[in-house]
């Protein structure tokens, strides 16, 4: 583990053997928040080996702890909660790290609340990918993103000759509450966050039958109490906005209402009405509503309670269904899924279960990670925190 406090700080057998540059700004940056998130950390000092990590992009701002690669079907996911960021030399810095473009689009949005929150948004994509590089040799200010032509944002590497850019994939969500970014490497994935407290402006079974599908709509129906069933209903939005988002080619390709969110019973077999008011472990799968007998299988859901106040949901590809294909791979898969579908019917087995890393952040100032805790409580989909 390393505990990295500013640029030229070395740790050996826990002895700080060199000053910690930058110590002052951190502390005035974090409003007192790095006394605390040093004096935690204090006990890690005797096990610790000699870490030391040079400032390499910024004049001000201390280094990034590096990460590594999330593994096969893994899925890192970083959050930060504005409201603890308050910090205006902080958020001051962050701003720099913003590209031409993106401050003027800052500039042009209305409201501080929701200023703040785009900032950070764009600030965490920039700091979360660039800690995946060796040696944090990535300046998050020289990272450039592009937009594929269904408008998914995408990272736009500058190839180099002793240089290959890994094959990361990301996605961001993000309410005047709490940002997030999911990171994996060579699927895709989406991801969604909306408040638990969520209110509409329409009656909710109107706004279903507008957006979802009929049977997402009956089951809606069926619940008599209201807030549990505006609950429901923000569970499914999260998880129909994070499958739009991970297949990648916009609403008007994939509209709400043309597939179905359903639960399979892990314990049962079979499948149902996607439901997380009971207990029975459950796998996500999606239903097409033009061909209502062929689940798409080529997807792995998770629906967490995220920091007692939201909802998350995540959907990647499932890595032996990703691109780059031949027809004759294709026959192959085609026939390894229909006798996993009747494996798993009678049998009631499930999938192999996503491996979830999730991180809470103030980037530059502190990095806890969070799975396994409170913090990350699953609520549907097959899900091992890590």
């Amino acid at each position: 583990m390393v505990l990295v406090l500013g640029a030229g700080c070395c740790f050996v057998k826990g002895y700080v053997v060199e000053h910690l540059l930058h110590f002052r700004l951190l502390a005035k940056l974090s409003q007192g928040r790095m006394f605390s998130f040093v004096s935690k950390r204090l006990s890690l000092m005797m096990m610790t080996k000699v870490c030391c990590f040079q400032r390499n992009f910024s004049s001000a701002l201390p280094p990034l702890v590096p990460v590594k690669l999330p593994s096969k079907m893994e899925t890192h996911f970083w959050y930060v909660l504005p409201d603890e960021v308050k910090s205006e030399s902080l958020l001051s810095q962050y701003s720099e790290l913003l590209s031409p473009r993106e401050k003027k689009n800052l500039y042009h949005m209305q409201g501080d609340q929701f200023k703040k929150s785009a900032l950070l948004a764009r600030v965490l994509v920039r700091t979360t990918i660039a800690r995946y590089q060796t040696n944090c040799q990535v300046n998050p200010r020289s990272l450039k993103f592009k937009k594929t032509i269904y408008g998914k944002p995408e990272v736009d590497w500058e190839n180099g000759d002793k240089w290959c850019p890994p094959p990361l994939h990301f996605n961001i969500s993000h309410t005047s509450s709490l940002v997030a970014c999911g990171v994996t490497v060579n699927v895709p994935i989406g991801i969604d966050v909306e408040e638990k407290q969520r209110r509409l402006k329409n009656k909710i079974l109107a706004f279903a039958k507008r957006y979802f599908s009929p049977d997402e709509v009956k089951l809606l129906t069926a619940i008599s109490d209201p807030e549990i069933q505006r609950q429901e209903f923000i569970k499914l939005w999260t998880l129909k906005e994070a499958y739009v988002k991970a297949v990648g080619r916009g609403f008007s390709a994939a509209p709400f209402n043309t597939f179905t969110i359903r639960a399979r019973v892990v314990k049962m077999g079979g499948f149902h009405h996607f439901d997380t008011q009971h207990s029975e472990a459950s796998e996500i799968v999606v239903e097409s509503s033009d061909d209502p007998e062929n689940l798409t299988r080529n997807w792995q859901f998770a629906l967490l309670d995220l920091a007692g106040s939201h909802y998350a949901a995540i959907c990647i590809e499932k890595e032996n269904s990703a691109g780059g294909v031949t027809q004759n791979s294709n026959v192959i898969n085609m026939w390894n899924c229909m006798v996993e579908v009747f494996c798993d019917f009678f049998a009631g087995e499930a999938g192999v279960p996503m491996r979830l890393t999730v991180w809470k952040t103030i980037p530059f100032v502190e990095d806890e990670r969070v799975s396994g805790t409170g913090a990350v409580v699953p609520i549907s989909g097959l899900i091992k925190q890590l």
